[in-house]
């Protein structure tokens, strides 16, 4: 039987929501609802980390473990809740003693005016459980998502830094057996359904009951990590009559690797797939670091990335300039199709009614084959692209140099979708990579796009950024060539 509630731990506490708008964002429920304002808002939109908590969930990948995870509760909907343990800055302290992440921020003079504190905190509390002795990149990966306008960061990374070893058995160690019962208990329901305010929010378990439900009711919205969903809410005051969650749906949450390819679920975190992508393609896994903050990558899937159908998504020039397919799912029957081929016009996609994204395939490298991402935007972290260029570059080495035998050069913010430069690709294929041929393909690139303006950047810069990205390719594509050489002579000496 299918109940009415969305069923959850708040800290040690079991809690069932009923009879709540499914638009109600986390935030909103803890300080309307349960009146615990420890948690701040101060952007709704995902952006300065002040309303950072912590979800706990099983752990898919290790039986019998716990998971922690910072996200933004200003742009999650409360029903992603249902079968986790949720953690504010409240629960953290252990009777009178203040927990670890607190004590220190306390010992290093890490809070002035205290608005910023519980977010910093609570990711600095997600950091240490899984990594007590953090060094400062660590450190400033898991910060990078939270904004403090007086105090200053040294003093927050610093306390950060300062290693838990000694302080082990806090309060969620101490109950987490209870908690982990508690959760796989939770883990057995049926799939929830919350209902309130004439709207719906339901969580089907596997892609049939997905399937089926976006056949009966074709108009649902579906939402993951409801990153860039949820802001048409808290920015735009949409109401979304149904709220369809994928993220509990067995099949959209998994990573598979071939001989050959990388497949990954379209409802799968980017942390939990990150590690992968930067193992084969080094340029990829540091670009996704920049795509939000840890908060929007605990949550965020790639899925959502491509079907959003933005220009400035990051992930998709990636893909297509890969090579990569995704496969679509309509009610029992799949289809494959390049990447590249999803994309129509502005917002507007091959996606046939009730059909959804299964999952992404990525080929993965072959000798003589590179990579090269470049992200151009105002601010290194957390910030979206004024032009993202993604470059394919395959090459065979001749008496006469690098000759190019497969090229695709693709980018993001330049037009109405995410394309490649075919007029800028013909100019490289099947030449040597040269200065000249560079400045061939610099050309023809005015020929492949006719940028916009608007407040990220204007249509020149747009281009004469994306032409001297091409240029940066061939300068970076020369020094490694040039020091493999070098090398090759040293070890052959």
């Amino acid at each position: 039987m299918v109940e009415n509630t969305i069923k959850f731990l708040l800290n040690n506490e079991a809690v069932k929501i009923e009879n709540l708008d499914p638009n109600t964002t986390i935030l909103q429920y803890l300080r309307e609802e349960l009146f615990k304002s420890g948690t701040k808002e101060g952007c709704a939109s995902g952006d300065c980390g002040a309303c950072t908590v912590v979800l706990a969930e099983l752990d898919p990948e290790k039986a019998g473990q716990l998971t922690y995870k910072s996200i933004n509760s200003c742009i999650t909907f409360v029903g992603n809740l249902h079968g986790k343990q949720l953690i504010t800055v409240e629960d953290l302290k252990d009777g009178a003693k203040l927990h670890h992440a607190q004590q220190t921020i306390v010992d290093n003079h890490g809070s002035q005016c205290g608005f910023c504190t519980p977010g910093f905190v609570m990711s600095s509390f997600a950091l240490h459980k899984h990594n007590q002795k953090p060094n400062r990149d660590e450190v400033l990966e898991a910060l990078a998502g939270n904004l403090c306008r007086c105090t200053g960061y040294r003093s927050i990374i610093e306390a950060a830094m300062t290693s838990s070893e000694a302080n082990q058995d806090d309060s969620f160690a101490k109950h987490y057996q209870q908690t982990l019962v508690a959760l796989t208990e939770l883990d057995k329901l049926p799939k929830p359904i919350l209902n309130g305010n004439g709207n719906t929010y339901i969580a089907p378990q596997n892609i049939y009951e997905l399937a089926t439900e976006l056949t009966n009711e074709p108009k649902s919205t579906l939402v993951a990590g409801g990153t860039d969903l949820a802001l048409s809410v808290t920015q735009n005051l949409a109401v979304i009559k149904k709220l369809v969650y994928v993220g509990n749906v067995a099949e959209l949450n998994t990573i598979e690797e071939t001989e050959s390819e990388i497949v990954i679920g379209s409802a799968l975190p980017y942390s939990d797939f990150i590690d992968t992508l930067h193992h084969y393609y080094p340029d990829l896994g540091n670009m996704i670091e920049r795509i939000g903050a840890k908060q929007v990558r605990n949550t965020g899937t790639l899925g959502g990335n491509i079907g959003n159908a933005s220009p400035i998504g990051d992930m998709p020039p990636a893909l297509i300039a890969l090579g990569a397919t995704m496969t679509l799912h309509l009610n029992g029957t799949e289809r494959t199709i390049l990447v590249e081929d999803f994309f129509l016009d502005y917002k507007k996609t091959v996606l046939q009614t009730s059909e959804f994204i299964k999952s992404i395939t990525i080929p993965k490298p072959i000798a003589g084959q590179t990579l090269k991402l470049y992200k151009i935007s105002k601010r290194l972290d957390d910030d979206i692209s004024a032009v993202l260029a993604a470059f394919f570059i395959e090459q065979i080495p001749t008496d006469k140099g690098q000759k190019i035998t497969n090229v695709r050069l693709a980018f993001g913010g330049m037009a109405g979708i995410p394309k490649r430069g075919p007029t800028a690709e013909a100019a490289l294929l099947g030449k040597h990579l040269t200065k000249e041929s560079v400045t061939q393909a610099k050309a023809a690139l005015a020929n492949d796009f006719q940028p916009m303006t608007d407040v990220r950047a204007s249509d020149k810069y747009r281009m004469t950024v994306a032409q001297n990205l091409i240029e940066k390719c061939y300068l970076e594509l020369q020094s490694t060539h040039t020091r493999e050489v070098i090398e090759t002579r040293v070890v052959n000496y």
